[in-house]
């Protein structure tokens, strides 16, 4: 995959084919995509966006991901998350806005053969989510197990095991202020982007949360606190040499 390079006001369309950062589009949903683009990921982890599905809400947007090794063309493992919004809520969702993920890599084959696998994978996923403080609700997913031992021509290969998780969630939505004691109010000017607006996830969270899962999943150790920042996406303009 490329390095990011990104066109991040599209890949996303509402109903009526609106980009993600036109004037039609929800300002919460607008607000969402604008908080992913601005997410530093370790230097390991290339994001890309990506076309996001067009029939499981009225607005998405998409990002690919894939964890590098030593080397650029050593892939040790790679995903994708997709934001959904639906202004009128879901009821599965039970919430405006879901995530929804693939993740995959090659193991080990001595991790791959440790029974408790799938539970621990499901496991690196809530406890990204968990430990950097991030509310969710209704999740969802599989955790699938796959060996392939090679046959023929191809008998010299070693056996291999890959790992793939499917899992979706719902962001909880920044709660709503307490309610000011009686008194004189004074209307104040909001400053424009001061805060976040109600109803919209952290989703700047939980994508720092989901490139743990990937960097986890690929093997690679804790990320110091050094990583911790932002930056934006720069636009896309067509492929890229490494």
């Amino acid at each position: 995959m490329a390095a990011v390079q990104g066109h991040l006001s599209n890949g996303a369309d509402g109903p009526d084919g609106t980009e993600a950062g036109g004037e039609d589009t929800p300002p919460a949903f607008r607000h969402a995509v604008a908080a992913l683009c601005g997410v530093r990921v370790r230097p390991e982890v290339e994001l890309d966006p990506t076309p996001p599905p067009r029939r499981l809400a009225p607005y998405s947007y998409a990002l690919e991901a894939v964890v590098t090794g030593a080397s650029d063309d050593e892939e040790l493992a790679e995903g994708r998350l997709i934001l959904l919004h639906d202004p009128a809520g879901h009821d599965s969702w039970r919430g405006t806005f879901r995530l929804v993920t693939l993740v995959h890599a090659d193991l080990e084959p001595e991790i791959a053969a440790d029974p408790l696998l799938p539970e621990v994978c499901w496991s690196w996923l809530t406890g990204a989510l968990e430990a950097r403080g991030l509310p969710y609700g209704e999740p969802s997913g599989t955790v699938t197990r796959a060996s392939s031992h090679y046959f023929g021509a191809m008998g010299a290969r070693e056996p291999s095991t890959r790992i793939e998780i499917r899992a979706s969630w719902t962001p909880a939505a920044h709660p709503a202020p307490e309610p000011a004691r009686p008194g004189p109010r004074r209307p104040e000017p909001a400053e424009e982007g001061a805060g976040e607006p109600l109803g919209v996830p952290d989703t700047a969270g939980h994508l720092a949360a989901w490139c743990d899962l990937l960097c986890q999943i690929a093997g690679l150790p804790p990320a110091g606190a050094a990583e911790a920042g932002v930056v934006s996406l720069p636009q896309r303009r067509g492929p890229q040499a490494r």
